[in-house]
């Protein structure tokens, strides 16, 4: 029951929010919410690969901010759309890769060295525009703002991140690589996989993901804002461990990330319709990543009590 447990509280959410009021459930509403959480589960996508491996990534809303802003002012220098795509990837990877480096060759744990990039990739963000939004970005909008057969485009980013993480995970013997690594890295490493260079795969896969989320960001915003995405990697981390991706490692899908963005989004949503109060709403929020956590540990315990009583 537990592993399905995530898509009954999203069902309850659903039908919840329907009742406190009927136009939660118009088309129109949903695809609302669907545009709304596109940069976060995108995000979050990239931070599940991470926590199943074991790692984590705080500076992912910060290299969004560096890697939108490069490549916004490509655009507005050169008129390439595809150019500007390929340098918010290339910087947002490039960031990546320093932190898989600090990681596995430093041995700097997760947090400190994703906390480090996060302080940087700000400060380089904030440097190389001189602390001002850049304007004026033309057809740049077409990412976030634009359609194709009458879907909006973040939403079309969202189901191809989610398809290929889906796909990775379950699919590949990379996939199988990040659940052993992070369920007991000592045991994956005797058993023959690369440990570091899993490691380092994750946080390039997390680059692409992060500068495709930079890329829609700046294009629904309008512009290359050196301080946009200011605590994403949190909201990108709520829809993770919300969704059942364990903080200790070796559990998650993509599809319950899936699941836990739109909890939060429908969340968020019925609570701004039925208009409860901004601060109150934020005491919620973290209520629930209190819940999530907690209940990730008694989970946790609880399979681990089993098996001991079974090896018993």
């Amino acid at each position: 029951m537990s592993k399905y447990s995530i898509y009954f509280v999203l069902l309850a959410l659903f039908i919840i929010s329907w009742l406190a009021n009927e136009n939660f459930i118009q088309p129109n509403n949903l695809k609302n919410v669907a545009n709304q959480i596109s940069v976060g589960t995108i995000l979050a996508f990239g931070q599940t690969i991470l926590v199943i491996a074991g790692m984590i990534d705080l500076s992912s809303g910060s290299v969004l901010a560096l890697a939108g802003v490069l490549s916004v002012s490509t655009y507005v220098n050169t008129g390439s759309l595809l150019l500007s795509f390929v340098v918010a990837i290339i910087v947002s990877v490039t960031c990546n890769i320093l932190n898989g480096l600090m990681i596995t060759k430093f041995r700097t744990p997760p947090f400190i060295a994703t906390l480090a990039m996060m302080t940087m990739a700000r400060g380089a963000a904030l440097l190389y525009t001189r602390g001002q939004n850049i304007y004026q970005i033309g057809d740049y909008i077409i990412f976030g703002q634009g359609s194709t057969f009458g879907i909006p485009n973040p939403i079309i980013f969202l189901i191809i991140t989610l398809l290929v993480t889906a796909y990775l995970l379950k699919h590949t013997i990379f996939g199988r690589s990040i659940y052993a690594v992070g369920g007991n890295e000592e045991a994956a490493n005797a058993s023959g996989i690369d440990v570091n260079k899993t490691k380092m795969k994750a946080y390039i896969i997390n680059g692409i993901f992060v500068g495709i989320a930079g890329i829609i960001f700046m294009s629904r915003v309008n512009g290359g804002m050196p301080n946009g995405a200011i605590s994403y990697e949190f909201k990108a981390l709520t829809a993770t461990v919300i969704g059942g991706t364990s903080f200790t490692g070796g559990v998650g899908t993509a599809m319950g990330t899936l699941a836990g963005a739109f909890i939060v989004g429908f969340l968020d949503n019925i609570m701004v319709m039925v208009g409860v109060d901004s601060y109150l709403q934020q005491v919620v929020r973290g209520a629930i990543i209190a819940l999530a956590v907690i209940y990730d540990i008694w989970a946790k315990t609880g399979r681990t009590d089993k098996k001991l009583r079974s090896a018993e």
